[in-house]
This record gives C-alpha cells, structure tokens and sequence, in this order.
C-alpha cells in the first residue's frame, strides 16, 4: 500500500508541473479532452468537468509522463522462474484508475489504491517475461495490456469482455520504438503510454457495448508474442523465426512463450520491485549520478576545485544503457525530450550545480536533495548553457563489457571515474543500487521524495501551505471516501502560477 501510494503521488506531482510549465504534449491533450464532453465520464488534472474517459486518461497519462521523472520498472524478478526478460516500463497509467473511480461514482481510496496494485502487478509481470524492446515494441504495450483489464475490472466488465479488450489492443495498436529512434526526440516519445493507453479503454469501451475482439491474444501465432518468439513448428529462436507460409505447424495452435505469475496475496508484488527517480533524468543515468553524488560528498576537493580542475569524466556503463544515453550523437541535444536522455547532459548539469556552489552537503540524502534536477534543468536556457556544453565535452564513455552487462537488470552497474589536474583521480567504483533503486537500503526515500513533492508542487501552487494540502490529499489517499477520489486531481486551475513555456 505504501509503495504504491508513493509511485502515485510522485506521479501527480510529476504531471500538474509539467502542465503549469505549459509543456506541448499535456497540453494539446488536455485541450483535446476538454473538447469532449461526457457528464458521466473522467477530469482533467485541475478542471471538474467531466469528459470522455479515454480522454482524460490521454491527457492525465501524457503529463505523467511528460518529465520522465516518475516510477520505473525493468522487469527482473529471479525469485520466479522465467521472471527475468528485462523490460523496461514506467508508472504512467494510474489516471485509468481515477477515471475509471470517477465514472461509477464508487471506488474510494484503499479500492483505488488495489487497482494501482494490480495494474502494476499485470503490467510489471508481462515486463518480466516478455522483452518487448528486443523486437523494437514499445514497452507501453504491457500497459496498455494491464489499462484494459484494470479499467473493465473497475467497470463489471466479463472476464470474455476483458479477454476481448485485450485481444482488440494488443491486435490492433502495437506502437514500435520509431517513436524513440534518432538523435532528437519527439512528444511521441513522452505521450506513447498515454496513446496506448487511450486506445485500450477504448477497446475496453467497445467490448462492454458487445464488439467482440480476438480471443486467446498471448496464444494466438499470429499475435507479437509467439510471433516473435515461436512455440511451435521452429526451435526457439530470436535469430530465426521462420515465418514462412508452407510451415504450417509454425503457425497452428500452440502455448504462450511465457508463464505468467501474478501475486495476490504476500508481499512479492511487482510493485514492490519498481524504482523512483529522485529527479528528473533517464533512470539508467541513476548509477553515473549516484557515483558522482558520492564523489562530490566524499571529496570536496572536488567542488571546491571548480571546473576548470577537471581534466576528464569517464562513465563505464552496461548494455543497454550505454548504447542509448551514453550515445556520442547525444551530446548534442537540442530538445529537451533528448537532453533527458543523454547521460552526458544530465550528468554535467548535477555537476555544475555542486561547482557553482563550490561545496555539497555531507550526507548522500542531503546531497541528492541539494543538487536534485528540476525541469528547469532541461528548458530551453539550460540546453545551451556554456558551461553545460563545456562539462559535456569532458566526458567519454566506455562499455564495461561482460561483467557489467551480467549484473544488469538486477541493478544499474555503472562506474564515474574522474581526473583531476595535476593527476588525481577520483573514482566510484561500481554502483549497482543507487539512491531510488528498489534494492537500495541506505536512501531515506520518503524524505526525498518528499522534497521533490515540494520541489515540483511549487512551479504549480502559490504557496507551500497549497502544496502541502495537495500533496496530503494524495498521500491519504487510503482513508479517502469515493466521493473524495472522484475529486483527487481537482484543483483551482485558474489560480495556478504563470509561467512561460518551458520549451520557448
């Protein structure tokens, strides 16, 4: 219950600032979804009126996610057997939830907060078992796999509607990982689990007014699952799927490429097993920020010294991460979509701030809350900061080979190593579970998150005393009535402070 209530909480936060910083994406969506009214639909985040329910939930998991600073989850969980496919997914789909609280007038907190847990259960185990990424899928459709199920649960759906919702999304909307490829990003990539999200409440929509999708989807050859890794008529193989007509036993009747295990009862949910970012940047930064946080506490000569002692930065980092922030090609952003997910970037932005100040606090916690990057981190000045895009320049990146790949995803095996003028080098060592990863045990994690609550509720609300009555409605959320959930994302939109898009 805790866990969960901590992911949701630090979702919203995430997704009202991203809305008062006027970012594109939530925008659009939220005016999208104003436009179709439904007096016995879902809210926006802000606004009482009610509207389509696949549209609030586009608009609300769009900002969500807009900052890429909410829960992360790299499906590995070795306590089951074949529980370690390794895909990536995130914590973007509890608006399905309240929208689904909203339209039956219902669900009070600790229900609401169920569903939260089994949405990520569904969606956490498919993480699991089936690496979605290996075939270039989005990892969202796992998500969306979960929305459906969770929303028609909510609703008194049957288990054949449910099964048909899910056949109608995973057979009709497979969004691919286009969406992510190239030097600069796009608002593809930050509203992809909104998207897909949107289209599997609307199959679930469907499904309850009697449209019949496909049946039996994770057995179905023909489906991405035993597409792409076959059960019948060829050895098993990602090399070699044979996909050719005259092998009739390739595509005749056969199992799922997977066992799933869902829990229900214990404390072994997948939740459990998922990560926070204390921040906004690419959770497969968080080994290079916790080794360079603990340098910077551990040698304050460091701070102290400024940048021009700096001579070089050198990241030793795992597959996949180093292949996709630590790109060459991405030391040059020019979106913030893509300064969020280059290594480079985010790394010289924590170190310039600790430069500046020319000191750090003496606790881990206190640093990572002192240095903590905000949005303003990746808006239009910061990308083309001078002293940024120099930093950048002084860092390279290496492939710590086998033995760093092994160890990941069980955690985020990276090494910073730093040269100093005049010869000394400071270096992390290996970190494998950094401030925010689910095995780490050293972070205080509640305070943390606490002061990126606030860090985050201030870009919206007009004072503290506002941001803490919000965040303390969510954090309650368990005693919450269900006329008080229906109300849970409102607040006084018109009173919201102005700013200026963050993007320019």
């Amino acid at each position: 219950w805790e866990r969960v209530e901590m992911f949701h909480t630090d979702s919203v936060m995430c997704g009202v600032s991203a809305l008062a910083l006027k970012t594109n994406a939530p925008t659009v969506l939220r005016e999208e979804a104003l436009t179709y009214p439904d007096p016995k639909g879902a809210t926006v985040f802000g606004s009482g009126v009610r509207c389509a329910p696949e549209k609030a939930i586009v608009a609300n998991a769009s900002a969500v996610r807009e900052w890429d600073s909410n829960g992360t989850v790299f499906g590995f969980n070795p306590n089951i057997p074949g529980h370690t496919a390794g895909e990536f997914g995130h914590n973007d789909f509890y608006p399905v939830v309240m929208a689904a609280a909203q339209v039956t007038g219902d669900v009070d907190g600790k229900k609401a907060l169920l569903a939260m847990i089994c949405l990520d259960e569904i969606r956490g185990r498919l993480a699991e078992v089936f690496s979605l990424k290996s075939y270039k899928i989005d990892h969202v459709v796992h998500g969306a796999i979960a929305s459906a199920a969770v929303y028609g649960a909510l609703l008194g759906a049957s288990a054949e509607q449910i099964e048909s919702a899910i056949g109608m999304a995973v057979a009709h909307y497979v969004p691919f990982r286009a969406i992510r490829a190239g030097k600069q990003l796009s608002d593809s990539k930050g509203a992809s689990a909104a998207i897909s999200t949107e289209a599997a409440v609307l199959s679930m929509r469907r499904a309850m007014r009697g449209f019949v999708g496909p049946r039996d989807i994770f057995r179905n050859p023909e489906a991405i699952f035993r597409f792409f890794e076959p059960t019948t008529g060829v050895p098993a193989s990602q090399d070699n799927i044979d996909i050719t007509l005259g092998n009739k036993v390739r595509w005749g009747p056969g199992p799922s490429p997977f066992n799933l295990v869902l829990s229900h009862s214990g404390s072994d949910f997948a939740v459990c097993g998922m990560h926070f970012k204390l921040g906004l940047y690419e959770h497969q930064s968080a080994g290079a920020l916790e080794g360079l946080i603990s340098a910077l506490v551990h040698s304050p000569e460091l701070a102290a010294g400024g940048a021009d002692a700096i001579e070089g930065i050198n990241i030793v980092a795992y597959e996949p991460a180093f292949g996709i922030i630590g790109d060459p090609a991405k030391k040059d952003p020019k979106t913030r979509q893509s300064a969020d997910h280059s290594m480079a970037f985010i790394v010289s932005r924590i170190l310039i701030k600790a430069l500046k100040a020319g000191k750090v606090p003496s606790t881990m916690d206190a640093a990572w809350m002192d240095l903590m990057l905000s949005p303003y981190d990746y808006g239009k000045d910061a990308l083309y900061d001078p002293e940024t895009r120099a930093m950048m320049a002084k860092i390279s990146f290496s492939h710590g080979g086998p033995a760093f790949d092994a160890k990941y995803p069980d955690g985020i095996p990276t090494q910073i190593d730093i040269s100093l003028k005049g010869g000394k080098q400071i270096s992390s060592g290996m970190v494998m579970y950094p401030s925010g990863h689910a095995r780490n045990t050293s972070a205080d994690l509640r305070k943390i998150l606490e002061h990126k609550n606030r860090m985050l509720g201030d870009i919206v609300f007009s004072d503290r005393s506002a941001v803490d009555a919000f965040v303390q409605r969510l954090v309650k959320m368990e005693s919450a009535s269900a006329a008080e959930v229906a109300k849970l994302y409102d607040f006084d939109w018109s009173a919201m402070r102005s700013h200026d898009c963050i993007d320019g």
